[in-house]
Formats: C-alpha cells, structure tokens, sequence
C-alpha cells in the first residue's frame, strides 16, 4: 500500500494506523457531529427546543438533532448498544449499524425538522409516493389473504398460525376481555400451503392510487387545539393527517397522541398537556403511559428493533418518569395497543424436586422463556415473514440431471454448490463478498437455459439489464408481474444483497412468491444492516432451517485482502504496489476535507485514469466539520460552481435522491421547471416534484456508509475525520471500504479509532423474532402428524 504523491503524504507508506494497541475505553455514544441518524436524507433529525427539559414550554420543532442541548432526553441504557436503549431517545450519531441507516426522508438537507406544510387539496402523486402507495396496496392485500384462510379464529381455539392467533389476542382485548397471562407458547403449527386465494384488486398503475388528504375542517380543528395548548399551529396538517378525520378530538382527550407525530419529542407533548389538562396532566397518567409505550416501541423500530424485552422497556419508562413501569406496560398490552410474547430460551429445566424421579417428571420442568412486547405492524410482518419462508422451505423437488449438468458447467465450484442446492429446495441462503456475487449471477444463467422464469433482483439500480431493484419488483415498475392470483409470475426469485431487507420489504416479497418457486437469498452478512426493522438475512442464517450455502470465491486484489481481514475483525498490512491502497494522515477535519477534494478531483484522475465523477466520497455521518454536508459543499465548489438555482441545486450536480426509507439513488440533476427538479438516474429521467426536493434530494459527492451500500464505485474516498471516531464499526468500515473496485483512499484522522472499531466494535445488536419462529415452525413440521 502506498501514499498518493499528490497529496503530499511521502511519510504514510505504511498501510495499516499505527501500531499502538487498541484503545480500552468502553464504546461511548457518537459526537453529535458525526450527525448519523435515521431521519431525512442528509440525516437531519427531530431535536428538543432549547429549555424544553423541563416539559413547560409550548411544543417547538426547529434545528439540527441535538440541538435541545444535553439532558432533554434521559440516555438509557439497554440492548441498543452500550449506554443506549434500543427503546431509548433517538441520538444523533447512531453509529452502529442501526442507528446510522439513512432512511426516513422527512428532513431537509439543512438539518432543519420544520414540520411538514399543510397538504394541498390536489397534490399530484410522486414516483415516491407511488411507490409507497403501490406497497401498502400490496400489504393490505396480504393481510386479506391470511385473514381469509385463516378467520374466524377465537383465541385459544383453531390455531392454524400464530399470525391468527395474534388477531385473535388483538379481538380479545379490543372486545374488553381480560388479557391472556401468556401469547404463543404453543408451537406454532406446521408449516402449510395456503388455498388458493381469489385474485386481488391490483391497480394498473400506481400512480392512479389516490392520496388520503386531510379536510380543510379537520386542519382547522386540530389548528384550534394546538393552538389551546401552546404548540406550532405548523403541525396542525401532520396531525391531522397521521391521526384522521377526528384528531382534533383525539388530541384533546389524549394530548400525547401528539408524540404520532416524528417531530415531537415526549418531553414536548408533556407540556402541551400541560396546557390542556392542567394539573391532571402527570407523568403516571394512564394516557401518557399508554401513548409513551407506544412511542418507545416504534423508536426502538428505527434502531432496527422489531421488539424490546420487557424489563428494557420497563427501565426506559421509568427513564421518562412513569411511576411504575411495569403497571404501565400491564396496560397498554391489556388495551391492545401493544403485543406480548413469550420466546423459548433452550430446553425446558427442570423445577424443584424431591428426588430425581420427580425431577425428571415433565410436569416439574419450566421452560425458560424471554418477555418481548411489540407493536402489532412488525409483529403481524415478522408472522407473516416465517409462514412464508416455512412454506417455500417445504418445497422439495427432484434435481432432474439438466440440473446437474447446469452444475458440471458452472463457472466455479461454489457456483456449482449453489446451482445443486437449488435444484432440489424451495428456499436457500447463500453469502459471500463482492466476488462471490457472479455465482447467483451463475445460477439464474442456468436456470433460464433450463426453462424456468428467473428474477434476479438487488438493493439498487445498476449491474445489468437483467436485473431489477426489489422495490421496484414490489411496486410493479420493474420485474415479471403478477398472475392472476397476485402472485410473482416467477419460477426462480434470487434476492442480492438479503441484508438490506427489513421485515415490512420481506414479508411482502415472500408472500408474493407461488407455492412450487424457489427462492435465493443472497448477500453479505458482514456489511451494515436494512434501515428499516429487523435482520432477516441474519435471523434466517441463524435459524438453520435450509441449505446454507457459503462461497469460497476470495474477492480479489489487495482490496479484497484488506476488507476480508476487516471482516473477521483484523486491519491488516497489504502490499498494494499499484496504489490500490492509500492512505493519507490528517490533523484536523478542515484538512481532512482539503485532501478528499484533493483526491476526487486531481490525485485518482491523474494517477488512474478514473474521472473525478466515478469517484465516490464515504464519511461516517452527515454534521461536522467533515461530514457530508460539509464535504459536498466543497466538491461542488471544486467540481460543479454554480448559484443554486434550482433549490440549493444547478445542472450537472451529483445528487442523491432518497424516495423511501432506507433507498439512496444516486443521480444527475438535469434542470428544474414549476413541476418539479429534472434528475437523469442510470439513463431515465425522473421528476422529483417542488414540494418534495428539500426532503428528498441532496448532493450526492459525499455519502454515508448506509447510502453507499449495494453499490460500488471504480473508486472510493473514505474520509475519518477525527470527531466521528467513536461512530465507526467493524460492520462500517467493512462496508465503506468494500464500496472501492479499483482504488482505495483512507483520509485518516481516527488514530487508534480505527483498529479498535475493526477489533472490538461488532454491530449493534437487534431484538428480533424471526428466529425463533422460523425454528418453532421447523420442529413443528418435523414433528409426527
């Protein structure tokens, strides 16, 4: 490995940070300048108004995250990370796996969280909110189809699936019947082929799904309420439209249904309530406690949590003042706004006895069991998920000997493994680096020559003409279609990059799978995690329940050296004599950014021939000095001068453009008009309509770890400044420094940051079910009768 000559950097020749031991210290939260979080584009998030501590003040929504100042919401710590609940305040750094994903697109690249303008009485559709559309289209028509084989259902009687019995704890409690002591300690049944369900409706495009806009005499209601209580008058159409028709009754009944709200912080909604209720508003108030489990809930989802155990909910609440966490729990999942579950951990043991043989007796044993509670969405999708996934794994089939020809004739061994795995199973995991992605490639290759309908489809856009992105399969845009029963018209589905699926995207994928596919899935497990909910690759890794196949194709080159040494938690020393390599020390973040444009735009052209717009810039977060923000800011300067006249945006600029959550499309902005900004993405032109380029779109020079994952560039520039070193993990540093095929500049200013996040710092951890359900659902298909 060796310095670039241009940059001035003769004394780095060594390839590896200095060789000092790792630092000891315990893994601290993020520096807020690192500004990693999950909300809009460039990361910019929700933050507690100056002085809002104390909860008296009217609701106030404005700055970047953080910007409430230290205290506004009580840290907790839990199974998010050391020193944070997964249930706890979101921060701004996020720097494990979870909490650095790019995904909610509701924040403008300033970092402001002004709340959303009220909608306009005919807005005209996006490809985003299309897209959306045409998603929750598709999950509503999932939902009919597993109520329809299997309702009626009464609790505790008929349980053909644990999705029906949760639908039946959900009538229950909704109905004021007395909540279950115990949900789903039976195993679940086997797993089953569902009758064949009547065509769903499906619209012949997504854009003639009608958007659901709030009344104008809602807004006015709501308007008047918060009004009363002191809050932005600007969230009146937010509100409105995330609590329906009767918000404004809703939220003068329960002021903290305000916290539905992203914006909204529970310490604001205290003091909105105060202002409403007066002195009947306390922190033990059966309304808050109920709202506040809720919120803890869905903000352990943005950390990729699909559920929490209960005592680290309990502890989170008791963070934010509730008198007694563990009544307040017992009432939210008695109204049914929450799910209780309990999860086998190992055998059952064996309880007190008087002697061995009645230690022995079954009835004396206890299985240990975990405590989790979600809400009903990630509940209802992890369900569905493992049915899926159970149905297709039953699958067998003959391997016919064209299949083992397709095998003989395969590029490489692990190719052929995998095309005679496939052959003969209905679902097959496969994992492997960068190199390791051709044998999927292979084995849709085979499988058309053998007559069957294959989808290859992948994370984002790019790497052939015969591949679609998943989002694209689901929405309609992109892919094979669907049969008359709703289904993909598909015999083979192979899935790349399976990490980045959450569950809400999985269990919509799987389900539309046919009885009598196969189904692929692919993908590194060494790389960040899906920004939404959920580790399903992981989960189903773990699970064990279907050939798992894994590749023994190295990725190439002192590149492919480095990062497989990264992934096994070693920065190694490569020989790199053609400059694959580099590294270039800095001081400061100021001079961190001097070198990055220095290398984008003279030192990787010059030196490989590779022009300054193929060169990607990767930095840990979105604030700083030297984060993405701040680094696009200089390149444009560098590379694309201009006034900005198109929002913030002149033609000819890199941008990102974020539609949904989790999905980051690089693009070219073309020119701007009253409709919208023009952007040119992988040869097609998109429009991203006026009211949603602040939200949506940023410049692209520069991107977070999350954003680049699934793509690859002919070179990558990863930047450390020195203030985002304690956001770095061995899963973010695999997946940055993976992102290069030709070349590799670290611009390195983390010092002993680095080897001790690529030793010692793994991935945050997720609280999921998958796992367990896919194992319960095993045993019980194995299991006579």
């Amino acid at each position: 490995m060796s310095t670039d000559p241009q940059a001035d950097t003769a004394a780095a020749e060594n390839p590896a940070t200095p060789e000092a031991e790792p630092s000891a210290a315990a893994e601290a939260e993020a520096d807020p300048a690192a500004d990693t979080d999950r909300t809009g584009p460039d990361g910019s998030g929700t933050a507690e108004p100056a002085g809002a501590e104390d909860g008296a003040g009217p609701v106030a929504v404005h700055g970047e995250a953080g910007e409430g100042g230290p205290g506004a919401e009580p840290p907790v710590s839990g199974r998010g990370g050391e020193g944070e609940s997964p249930a706890g305040p979101e921060t701004e750094t996020g720097s494990g796996a979870e909490g650095e994903a790019d995904a909610d697109a509701g924040a403008g690249p300033e970092g402001t969280a002004e709340p959303a303008a009220e909608a306009p009485a005919t807005p005209a559709l996006s490809e985003a909110q299309a897209e959306l559309a045409a998603q929750r289209i598709e999950r509503e028509r999932i939902a009919r189809r597993k109520a329809e084989r299997e309702a009626p259902v009464a609790a505790g009687a008929k349980l053909s699936g644990k999705a029906a019995d949760l639908l039946a704890a959900v009538r229950a409690v909704e109905g004021g019947a007395k909540p279950s002591s115990v949900y789903f300690d039976d195993a679940p049944a086997a797993p089953r082929k569902a009758p064949v369900a009547p065509p769903a409706p499906r619209p012949a495009a997504p854009a003639a799904v009608a958007a659901s806009v709030p009344s104008g005499d809602t807004v006015e209601g709501v308007r008047a309420v918060l009004a009363r209580g002191g809050a932005p008058e600007a969230l009146a159409g937010p509100a409105a439209a995330a609590l329906g028709e009767d918000a404004a009754g809703q939220l003068t009944e329960n002021p903290w249904r305000l916290l539905s709200l992203p914006a909204v912080r529970p310490t604001q909604a205290d003091g909105f309530a105060r202002a409403l209720l007066g002195a009947e508003a306390g922190p033990g108030d059966e309304r808050r406690t109920t709202v506040l489990v809720g919120w803890l809930l869905a903000q352990a989802g943005l950390k990729g949590h699909t559920a929490l155990e209960a005592p680290v909910l309990e502890k989170a609440l008791a963070q934010y003042g509730v008198p007694d966490p563990a009544e307040a729990l017992e009432l939210a999942i008695a109204e049914g706004s929450v799910l209780v579950f309990h999860e086998p951990l190992g055998p059952p043991v064996a309880g007190t006895a008087e002697n061995a043989a009645d230690a022995a007796d079954a009835e004396d044993a206890e299985q240990p069991v975990r405590v989790l509670v979600g809400l009903e969405g990630a509940a209802m999708a992890e369900e569905s998920l493992a049915d899926g996934l159970a149905r297709l794994a039953a699958g067998t089939f003959d391997a016919s000997e064209d299949w083992e020809r397709a095998a003989g004739s395969a590029p490489s061994p692990s190719a052929s493994e995998l095309i005679r795995a496939v052959a003969g199973h209905g679902l097959v995991t496969h994992t492997g680096g960068e190199a390791a992605r051709a044998e999927p490639v292979a084995l849709a290759a085979a499988a058309r020559e053998l007559g069957l309908r294959v989808c290859l489809a992948a994370h984002a856009p790019g790497g052939g003409p015969d591949r679609v992105t998943v989002a694209g399969l689901l929405s309609g845009a992109e892919g094979p279609g669907r049969d008359t029963d709703g289904q993909f018209a598909l015999d083979l589905l192979v899935v790349l990059d399976a990490p980045q699926l959450d569950v809400e995207t999985a269990a919509a994928l799987v389900e539309s799978v046919p009885d009598g596919a196969r189904l692929v899935l692919s993908g590194d497990p060494g790389v960040l995690g899906s920004a939404g909910a959920g580790r399903v690759f992981a989960d189903v890794l773990a699970a064990r329940t279907c050939p798992q196949l894994v590749s023994r194709t190295p990725d190439p080159g002192p590149l492919g050296e480095l990062v497989s040494g990264v992934g096994i938690g070693e920065l190694n020393q490569v020989d790199a004599p053609g400059k694959e390599v580099v590294i270039v020390p800095v001081k400061d973040a100021g001079e961190a950014v001097h070198r990055a444009v220095q290398l984008v735009a003279e030192s990787v052209p010059r030196a490989f021939g590779i022009p300054a717009d193929s060169v990607q810039v990767i930095t840990p977060g979105h604030g700083g000095s030297a984060g993405t923000r701040a680094l696009n800011a200089a390149l444009k300067e560098r590379l694309n001068p201009g006034p900005g006249r198109f929002g913030g945006f002149d033609p000819g600029d890199r941008v990102v453009h974020v539609p949904s959550a989790g999905r980051a499309l690089p693009a070219l902005v073309v020119s701007a008009d009253a409709e919208g900004l023009h952007l040119e993405r992988a040869g097609a032109r998109i429009v991203v309509a006026k009211e949603l380029v602040e939200s949506q779109v940023r410049h692209g020079w520069a991107v977070t770890a999350h954003q680049a994952v699934g793509t690859r560039w002919p070179a990558v520039v990863v930047v450390l400044p020195g203030d985002a070193a304690q956001a770095l993990s061995r899963d973010w540093v695999y997946t940055a420094f993976g992102r290069g095929e030709r070349h590799l500049s670290v611009v390195h200013g983390v010092d002993q940051a680095l080897p001790h996040a690529v030793a010692e710092v793994p991935a945050k951890p997720r609280t999921t079910r998958l796992t367990g359900l896919l194992t319960a659902l095993a045993t019980a298909g194995a299991q006579p009768g």
